[in-house]
């Protein structure tokens, strides 16, 4: 799954195509690291003062959390334990909404630049739900290296 992420990748391009969007096709790798590259140029920018400086860390923090667990999931020794990285990768996107919606409210940064980054990070969670549900569904009979990624 993470090796070829096609199936999520076409997925993605299909939901985009049915919002009138066009989103580029490429893998979730990239996709979480340029997400977490957009992160760390949104924080470098905020003012600097005790409040932004605080939620910038946890936007920090969350934003670049979701590349390394989404890396960390492709590497999963078992099912249950690809399950579990991926509901982090969850958990940290979702995350990443709530300070982004802080950092729109306060006006610390472009509305417009932050709701585009705050929309690729509600893509990614409803990708990840799907690859979430999927890996539950899948038989039992794959072996459990099917979820390892070779480099």
């Amino acid at each position: 799954m993470c090796g070829g992420e096609t199936s999520n990748a076409k997925f993605e391009m299909r939901n985009a195509k049915a919002l009138g969007e066009l989103v580029p096709e490429f893998n979730l790798k990239d996709r979480t690291k340029a997400f977490a590259l957009e992160v760390v140029a949104l924080v470098e920018e905020l003012p600097a003062g005790r409040s932004a400086d605080s939620i910038g860390n946890q936007l920090l923090r969350s934003g670049t959390s979701v590349g390394a667990n989404y890396r960390a999931a492709c590497h999963a020794r078992s099912r249950r334990e690809f399950i579990a990285k991926l509901g982090i990768v969850e958990e940290e996107a979702d995350e990443s909404q709530f300070w982004m919606d802080l950092i729109i409210a306060r006006g610390w940064a472009d509305a417009d630049r932050v709701t585009k980054l705050r929309d690729e990070a509600r893509q990614l969670v409803a990708i990840i739900v799907t690859s979430i549900r999927t890996a539950r569904r899948t038989p039992r009979s794959i072996s459990h290296s099917a979820f390892r990624v070779s480099h």
